[in-house]
């Protein structure tokens, strides 16, 4: 205790199965402790380009530009919009949930002229419809689009999303933050101009880190504008002059936060061990038991079968039941978090995420158990 009598902070040991963050492997957790060192040393210096290496992997990607930004993963949405927007350029948004409308909202206070095409929130985006608003008027300067959409459990086509922009002549803006690490992301094949994510959900590393991917014919229009970034902290060449594998010295841009790099790069190397297929694998496998045990409890998910997001699964609260109080119980009593909706959504659904080190039977099996004897006692 100190000398103003405030005890240090213990938090418990809560696992955490709701929209993110999730739990970091206990590998993780131990690479947070390491010593800290200079963010402009060369051995951390070193590690900054393993990271790089890294992240391409799980992007499955080669692109040059390709790092984690020192911010949680809402700003590298505003990253990707103060980049590749400029005031006055149409933008074809995608809302099928909070946060394709949280793009949306970007866009607009960035100066674009937003179109956004409204989805049923639960379902996946059908490209038909984004096909026919490409081919109304001159093409939109960008399509942007949530692949696994965090509020609703839905996952889109973002491989035919991303092709049908090419044709088009627009840009893609990609928001994988639910998706890297638990369900595939593929930004080269599908020619992703920008893809981000974040470091909580399924790569398993603490909360504050954006790790993102800018394609060259992206980073080529963003080096060709002739007016400067409306962010200093996010502008894409101040960023890469310090984060540039091709540059004998770093040049200065911001304090990075070393540790939880450390923490980043030692779940990036457990996800290479265990190998990307694998995850995705491992993934669905655990959403497969968690349906049929929620089968059991006369429980169903919101997305149909064909659009379920594995990692992140929307169920239906049944009527008569505050969702709310069992998600408090299954915390007070059972030191489980899930989360509840949002939006059109609130109190109609609870959100149980199964990501990265989190994905394993026995997190499904827990969470099974509590649920079923939390709801008994409310029915």
């Amino acid at each position: 205790m100190g000398s103003w009598g405030v005890p240090a902070f213990s938090p418990p040991e809560v696992l955490l199965l709701g929209p993110g963050p999730s739990n970091p492997d206990p590998r993780t957790l131990l690479a947070l402790a390491r010593p800290t060192i200079g963010h402009l040393d060369p051995r951390f210096v070193q590690m900054m380009d393993q990271t790089r290496s890294l992240l391409r992997f799980a992007f499955q990607c080669k692109h040059s530009m390709t790092l984690p930004l020192s911010a949680p993963a809402s700003a590298a949405m505003e990253f990707a919009f103060v980049n590749l927007l400029a005031a006055g350029d149409r933008a074809l948004i995608c809302t099928n949930g909070v946060f394709g409308q949280r793009m949306a909202e970007i866009a607009r206070r960035r100066g674009a002229i937003v179109q956004c095409l409204d989805f049923e929130w639960g379902r996946a985006i059908d490209p038909e419809a984004v096909q026919k608003a490409l081919q109304i008027g001159a093409p939109p300067r960008l399509l942007a689009f949530v692949q696994a959409e965090t509020s609703t459990g839905a996952q889109s086509d973002a491989a035919t999303l991303c092709r049908l922009a090419h044709q088009a002549g627009a840009l893609t803006i990609v928001d994988s933050v639910t998706a890297l690490g638990g369900t595939p992301v593929e930004a080269g094949m599908w020619e992703a101009d920008l893809c981000y994510a974040g470091s909580q959900k399924c790569l398993s590393a603490p909360p504050g880190l954006a790790p993102l991917s800018i394609a060259p014919r992206a980073l080529e229009q963003i080096q060709m504008r002739t007016d400067s970034c409306a962010s200093w902290f996010f502008d894409a060449g101040l960023l890469d002059a310090y984060w540039s594998e091709s540059r004998q010295s770093r040049s200065y841009h911001h304090t990075a936060p070393v540790n939880q790099l450390y923490a980043l790069h030692q779940s990036l190397q457990l996800l290479e061990e265990e190998g990307l297929e694998e995850a995705w694998q491992r993934h669905r496998r655990v959403h497969k038991q968690l349906l049929e045990g929620l089968g059991t409890l006369g429980l169903q998910l919101l997305p149909p079968e064909e659009e379920r997001l594995p990692q992140l699964n929307a169920v239906l609260v049944p009527e008569g039941v505050d969702e709310a109080a069992i998600r408090r119980r299954l915390l007070l009593e059972h030191d489980i978090e899930i989360g509840g909706g949002l939006g059109p959504l609130a109190g109609k659904v609870w959100r149980i995420g199964l990501m990265g080190y989190n994905a394993r039977p026995a997190c499904v099996e827990r969470v099974l158990l509590a649920l079923s004897r939390v709801l008994e006692r409310s029915l």
